[in-house]
């Protein structure tokens, strides 16, 4: 989808702040409320904003651990690798999973409450999951960014 100035503007906008209103919106790109709605509108009806949400603080909920795991799958047997996909789904701690290339099937992001914790979510859960060969933790020691905005084409 070819975006206009107008448009790259409002996505610019509402990625640093989703729960502005469409008035302040409509006046901080320099468009009038109507015009500036129904550009919303058509962004979300061709799937450019995907949805809206809030950013947690993890550490403020308890997850003192973030860790992220190279999971190597057995084989690519596709039912396992379904069951496999259907576990990490149900999982809570795993927020975030990714089909890669190079010697790792997926990629895991993990949160956990303590080192212990993780433990018991990688050893009694995780590698028991459909499939898994191995995995290889490596964990979060600061976060330098996080909920980047995505780049916006040029006109």
């Amino acid at each position: 989808m070819k975006l206009d100035r107008s448009e790259r503007d409002i996505l610019r906008v509402l990625q640093g702040k989703g729960r502005i209103s469409n008035v302040e919106l409509a006046a901080e790109v320099g468009l009038s409320e109507s015009p500036c709605f129904r550009r919303v509108r058509a962004l979300e009806e061709g799937g450019i904003i995907s949805g809206y949400g809030a950013y947690l603080d993890q550490r403020a909920l308890g997850f003192q651990v973030t860790a992220f795991v190279l999971v190597t799958l057995d084989k690519q047997d596709e039912r396992k690798q379904r069951e496999f996909l259907a576990q990490v789904e149900a999982e809570d701690h795993i927020v975030e999973c990714h089909a890669m290339s190079g010697s790792h099937d997926y990629l895991l992001k993990v949160v956990a409450r303590s080192m212990e914790h993780f433990s018991e979510l990688a050893m009694q859960r995780i590698l028991k999951f459909a499939g898994v060969r191995n995995i290889e933790s490596n964990f979060s020691l600061l976060v330098v960014k996080e909920h980047g905005a995505l780049p916006l084409p040029r006109g």
